[in-house]
């Protein structure tokens, strides 16, 4: 029995070095955990990569191969990340988590859910709240940049989501890179609401696509020019209210009046 729990104490204090080191390296701001989080966020852009030339390329017959590949890596980032967190339910529970949980089944079962592979593009959004990569761009004084950033990676995903629907659902009879720059084309005109005559989507699916894309596009535009024409602000939580954007050199907060200490990037 003495043996049986040493060896499960063992084991305990294993998993908890585990746990620690990846804590260290996901969330830590050392030289290697800053290295570390910058290769994931040069892996994950490659996926993503691998997901925008995915109507391209899933023909081929090395296809297979790559897509059990990124599945096998966003698995491990997805396991490693839940042993690195300090509440591990908390995590499943944000939708960043979700997406990644959806677009691992879609790379385990490719044929199964081909026809919902075009939403693996949330990765970018995913990504893009990625707490490592702000904590980094503040300490290099790029901090006003947040919200820009936010709003042209919002827009990039809608354009790709919808380009890979569009491909899917309405020009997939033809496969290959002049099909998809073709479904690029008609998500691009119709979203910055030039018109188009010579792509047009058929059927009354292919009008109400065309119509939500354009509800929904223009809006992302608009955000797009608010955040980079509005007067920029930093994100500070408020200690009293927790109002979290404030002007950069605002003293008191706007919402109830309690005396700030923003950091300075300059200093």
């Amino acid at each position: 029995m003495k043996t049986a729990g040493k060896g499960l104490s063992q084991d305990r204090s294993a998993v908890a070095r585990l746990r620690h080191g990846l804590r260290k390296l996901y969330h830590g701001r050392s030289p290697a955990a800053f290295r570390f989080q910058l290769m994931a966020v040069i892996i994950d852009l490659a996926i993503i990569a691998f997901f925008i030339a995915t109507p391209i390329i899933q023909q081929s017959a090395s296809f297979l191969w790559l897509d059990y590949a990124v599945a096998a890596l966003v698995a491990a980032d997805l396991f490693a990340r839940l042993l690195a967190s300090r509440d591990m339910l908390r995590l499943m529970k944000q939708p960043t988590s979700w997406v990644d949980v959806f677009i691992l089944l879609t790379l385990l079962m490719p044929t199964a859910l081909a026809n919902l592979g075009f939403l693996r593009i949330l990765r970018l959004w995913s990504l893009s709240r990625s707490g490592s990569i702000w904590r980094h761009l503040q300490m290099r004084g790029l901090r006003p940049w947040r919200e820009t950033s936010h709003a042209v990676i919002n827009l990039l995903t809608f354009l790709f989501v919808v380009t890979g629907f569009v491909y899917t659902f309405f020009f997939r009879n033809g496969a290959g890179l002049e099909n998809y720059v073709d479904a690029l084309y008609f998500t691009v005109a119709t979203v910055t609401t030039t018109g188009f005559g010579d792509i047009v989507l058929p059927g009354i699916a292919g009008k109400l696509t065309a119509i939500v894309t354009m509800i929904i596009g223009i809006s992302l535009f608009v955000r797009l020019a608010q955040a980079i024409f509005r007067p920029a602000k930093v994100y500070f939580p408020c200690p009293q209210c927790g109002l979290r954007r404030h002007e950069p050199d605002a003293v008191h907060c706007k919402a109830c009046g309690h005396i700030l200490n923003i950091p300075d990037d300059g200093n």
